[in-house]
């Protein structure tokens, strides 16, 4: 059997295994739980397009349907549902569908999505494009209000029926009314709420709300939801006492076109990277699970499909490996690994070492080839340390230099799950670094067939906007650091600086084309090149012409906008340019150049090599970079250097 040359692939193979697994195989389930009273069914004229008429539950449905669509091309294993509430349609035939709680409907239960199941929703909202009336005729709504102790419970029971347990489960909860429950028993309906509330979210089940708001009709948060749905505190001192149990009201949708780019933010879950137990101290542990802020967006994953004559069906890829002498499949665990070159015995028995002593070691006779087994590899790439984050110490935040952000960091933020009081203890540290404006010093290990690191810690206050939503959570920066050769320095010998008429001219139309307000959504400008690509595979799985030139870019510039805006701006800037005198200098950046390994020795080294007689095994680098630092001549062939240096030796 050939040796195995690569040492780390084992680990890459697995790493790569574990990623897929993670997020291939980690299922996202979403239920939309939609509105159907009186005030979502009304209909009233589009703002956009005149002569269409439309309703708040048209909307709804549609963004439902696009999130469908979308799911589909880039979520094949993930699963949509959607419930309506407030109406009098009932479910036919039988199956848990019939058993909900009375005014909900159970439109389209969870599952797989399929072209079929979207093209149903469709046909609906072409209907009801045609006829503004068809949906409130198709879901009647009630008299009187459900409850929404009720429409939990109901959702509790269709995500239990119907959804993997190993999926991530949401619900997100469409409505416009701010006060379900006003009038007598709104108290004990309320508590009823929070507390099948609760039992949702004990089963794994997060509900994010949507509330439509409109000028006619504006949504108050304070009413009802505020003491329903409690933002995600990490004080549990908060809960206890009330503190922070109000919702902002930018939580509500002031319009109703921006529902589905509400969605969109929301569309994705927020999958843990890692959990590990972080040591604090002796025999003092927490719980932490530690997430990805920036992750590169890829096509999905291609499968593999047998044409069997009947239709073509997935096939199921596995690896095999295969002796080339024998020409036979090689179980795994009897796979072993091993750097190539040397000499290569005859027999594979003895390469790996037959002789292993009680000390659990192996003697490799000279000449032949040392071999480990799947585990030492790991061993050595791990050091032998578990998986886990160890604090090492705390040190001034100033020493936190901007050359150290070399890698993506992760954000901790705890997991109670996995330890009692991870929560509080988490809180404590946090509010202590950020007050006496430390960072902490930590090694971490967080996958088991990683390779630990050191990193710092940089804790991160809650901080809110003005209308108090939470914009930034409370938690830790894990950032890894560089090791030494992770930093070079910058390929560019010379750099002339910019008169300051330039660096004036080139601030104000920047200026007057910079987005204000932080009012840039990222994701409402998608990668073209995924876009394009999806808008195919769509177009092929509803069976629908694809028309290249309806694609829109929409991460091009829009130039007419710019030159109505900055056009003079920008040819005043370039004149103040071409006077520089600067600016007519221009030095290209020196290319990088592959760096070689460091083989110098130090001066004990040589003399060992040069009492022993074994110059000849040091390299010509090695000894002219000696004799360098002892300022004699370099020149000439290997044996002069080496008769230079036995000369300078026997004199010092």
């Amino acid at each position: 059997m050939p040796a195995y040359d690569d040492w780390n692939k084992i680990d890459e193979e697995e790493d790569e295994e574990s990623s897929r697994l993670l997020y291939d195989g980690k299922r996202d389930v979403i239920l939309f739980c939609i509105d159907c009273s009186e005030s979502m069914t009304a209909v009233y004229d589009h703002p956009e397009y005149e002569g269409l008429r439309t309703s708040h539950l048209y909307t709804a449905l549609e963004a439902a349907m696009q999130i469908e669509k979308k799911k589909i091309i880039v979520g094949p294993r993930d699963s949509v549902g959607i419930m309506l509430f407030n109406t009098t349609r009932k479910a036919e035939g039988g199956g848990y569908a019939s058993e909900l709680k009375k005014g909900t409907y159970l439109f389209q239960p969870i599952s797989l999505l399929s072209a079929p199941k979207v093209q149903e929703l469709i046909q609906i909202l072409d209907d009801a494009r045609d006829d503004p009336r068809e949906l409130k005729s198709q879901f009647p709504p009630t008299e009187k209000r459900v409850p929404m102790g009720d429409v939990f419970t109901s959702c509790n029971w269709v995500l239990r029926d119907g959804a993997p347990k190993t999926a991530t489960k949401r619900v997100f909860l469409i409505t416009d009314e701010d006060d379900p429950h006003a009038g007598a028993g709104s108290q004990q309906l309320m508590t009823s709420a929070r507390t099948t509330l609760i039992d949702l979210t004990q089963a794994g089940v997060a509900v994010e709300p949507f509330f439509i708001s409109t000028p006619g009709k504006p949504f108050s948060t304070s009413k009802f939801y505020s003491s329903v749905l409690l933002p995600t505190n990490l004080d549990e001192d908060d809960e206890d006492t009330g503190k922070g149990a109000l919702l902002p009201e930018s939580i509500s949708i002031s319009r109703i076109e921006d529902l589905l780019a509400q969605m969109r933010f929301h569309e994705v879950p927020k999958r843990a990277l890692f959990s590990a137990p972080f040591k604090l101290g002796e025999d003092f542990t927490i719980g932490v699970k530690g997430y990805g802020l920036v992750t590169e967006q890829k096509k999905g994953t291609y499968q593999y499909f047998a044409d069997l004559g009947s239709g073509l069906e997935p096939a199921k890829s596995k690896t095999v490996y295969v002796d080339q002498d024998r020409e036979e499949e090689v179980d795994r665990n009897k796979i072993v690994y091993g750097a190539s070159g040397g000499a290569v015995s005859a027999n594979a028995d003895e390469e790996r070492g037959s002789g292993e002593d009680s000390a659990t070691t192996r003697k490799v006779k000279p000449g032949h080839r040392p071999f480990y087994t799947p585990d030492e590899i790991r061993s050595f790439r791990t050091m032998g340390l578990e998986t886990g984050i160890k604090l090492l110490g705390f040190k001034d935040r100033s020493e936190l230099r901007f050359e150290d952000n070399v890698k993506h960091s992760y954000f901790l933020y705890p997991d109670e799950m996995a330890y009692s009081g991870s929560k509080r203890t988490f809180s404590a540290l946090l509010k202590s670094m950020v007050k006496k404006d430390k960072i902490g010093l930590a090694l971490a290990l967080t996958r088991r067939n990683a390779s630990p690191i050191f990193c710092y810690l940089l804790p991160q206050e809650e901080a809110a906007d003005e209308s108090g939503w939470i914009v930034d959570p409370p938690g830790f920066h894990i950032i890894p650091l560089p090791f030494a050769d992770d930093i070079r320095a910058a390929p560019v010998e010379k750099g002339y600086q910019a008169q300051d008429a330039v660096v004036k001219a080139a601030e104000t139309f920047v200026r007057k084309l910079t987005i204000k307000n932080g009012s840039y959504p990222p994701d409402s400008y998608p990668n073209p090149s995924l876009a394009y690509h999806n808008a195919q595979l769509e177009a092929a799985a509803f069976r629908d012409e694809y028309d290249p030139d309806s694609f829109t870019d929409l991460t091009e510039p829009n130039a007419k906008a710019i030159h109505r805006k900055a056009g003079e701006l920008i040819k005043q800037w370039k004149k103040a340019l071409h006077d520089d005198e600067s600016s007519a200098i221009v030095d290209e950046p020196v290319a990088g150049a592959k760096r070689k390994a460091d083989v110098s020795v130090g001066e004990a080294e040589v003399r060992s090599h040069c009492e022993g007689g074994t110059l000849s095994k040091l390299k010509v680098e090695q000894l002219k970079d000696f004799l360098k630092s002892k300022s004699q001549s370099v020149s000439g062939k290997k044996a002069d250097l080496i008769d230079r240096v036995s000369q300078w030796f026997e004199t010092h």
